[in-house]
This record gives C-alpha cells, sequence and structure tokens, in this order.
C-alpha cells in the first residue's frame, strides 16, 4: 500500500453514475420480487397440498433452487435459456433473481400458512366453505400479517444478491463501479463508497422493516 495516494474526488466527479446504479439496482430488485412472491405464494402453497404430486414438485423446485448457486442460475438463464428467449442481460438478471427468491419466499409462506392455528380452517369448513375459500378468505389473510416482515427481509437480501448480475453484463451499481474502477483506476475509493451505498440501501430498509414490525405487532395487541 506504500505510496499510494488516496483521491476520494472520483466520487463527487462520479456521483451521478452511482445514483443511476443504486436506482437501477433498486429497479430490478422490485420487480423480481414483484414476480417472486405470487411465484413463491404458488409454491408454498403447493408444499403443503393434499396432492402428492403437486407437493413433490413444489419440493423439489424449492430445493433445487436452493441448491443451485445463484451466479450459476444467472449464467444458465442468459446464456442457454436466454439463446432461445431471445433474453437481454436485463431480464435474464429479472428472471434469475425472481426464480431463486421464489424458492425462499415459498418458504416463508409456507410457514406463515402452517403458523396459522389449524382450528381456524377446520372452523371454515365446518360453516360450508371449500378449501380454497377457507384458504383465500381465513387463512392467507392471517398468514399474510405473519409473513410480512420477513417478506420485506428478503428484499434487502434480493438487492444484496443483484451485486451479482455484473457478471452478465446488467446495468447495476455494482457493474457501474467496475466501469469507473476500470477507467479511473481508483478501485479502493471506489469499492468503498459503493459498500457504503449498498449499506445505506440496506439499513434504511432494514428500519422501515422493524417500523413495519411494530405497528403489526401493535395491532395484534391492541
Amino acid at each position: 500500500m506504500g505510496g499510494y495516494e488516496y483521491d476520494f474526488s472520483v466520487i463527487s466527479q462520479n456521483m451521478d453514475i452511482f445514483i443511476e446504479g443504486a436506482l437501477k439496482t433498486l429497479e430490478i430488485s422490485a420487480i423480481a420480487l414483484l414476480l417472486a412472491i405470487p411465484l413463491g405464494i404458488i409454491i408454498g402453497m403447493g408444499r403443503i397440498s393434499r396432492n402428492g404430486f403437486i407437493r413433490i414438485l413444489s419440493s423439489a423446485y424449492v430445493e433445487v433452487m436452493r441448491g443451485v448457486p445463484l451466479l450459476v442460475l444467472l449464467i444458465w438463464i442468459f446464456f442457454v435459456l436466454g439463446q432461445f428467449l431471445k433474453l437481454g442481460s436485463y431480464w435474464a438478471s429479472i428472471i434469475g433473481l425472481a426464480v431463486f427468491t421464489a424458492a425462499f419466499i415459498a418458504e416463508i409462506v409456507r410457514s406463515g400458512i402452517q403458523g396459522v392455528p389449524r382450528g381456524q380452517m377446520e372452523a371454515a369448513r365446518s360453516s360450508g366453505m371449500t378449501y380454497w375459500q377457507a384458504m383465500r378468505l381465513i387463512v392467507l389473510p392471517q398468514a399474510f400479517r405473519r409473513v410480512l416482515p420477513p417478506l420485506a427481509s428478503q428484499f434487502i437480501m434480493l438487492i444484496k444478491d443483484s451485486s451479482l448480475i455484473s457478471v452478465i453484463g446488467a446495468t447495476e451499481l455494482t457493474l457501474n463501479a467496475k466501469n469507473l474502477v476500470a477507467t479511473s483506476m481508483r478501485s479502493i475509493e471506489v469499492w468503498t463508497f459503493i459498500g457504503f451505498v449498498y449499506f445505506a440501501m440496506t439499513f434504511t430498509l432494514s428500519m422501515i422493516i422493524r417500523v413495519i414490525e411494530q405497528k403489526l405487532l401493535a395491532r395484534e395487541n391492541s
């Protein structure tokens, strides 16, 4: 490290690049989450389905997605699946993040549904509701309140995981940082600031999640 002169002016001079990258990171992560939530709900309900085939299929999806590294999944979607579907790096990134995150959301949904007392379902069925009516009107609304904080935490994990999409050329915060380092040769300054940017985004979301959890807890206790 001897002889290296720090110059953090590269940060202020390229702030627009960092802002653009951070916004693109949030955009990709938010779209991926919006796609992952309904897929995760379907798979999570499939995990507790009374149909054996659906249950096995859903469980297999979860195990495969949790067992394959996200980086490998992103590369496969971009270079293999992308060749057939004509996917660019942008949508390959979103699809990869979505199908990967859906597996974890499925487990959150499954645990949330199973956390609702079984008597709620039995009471709904005894009142004449079908299984799906009871699930939609009685069980899922209660489960939603339980899974909302973990879902928000999953969004934080998604933002951090999105840094891997730079490998397939998707424009976001990490790729912008790589390009800036290549042109400015200021790796220490750039990567230090990038770390603070990611921390700022995730810490802010963590505080929002904490407020949501406190409000939900206060509502349940009232």
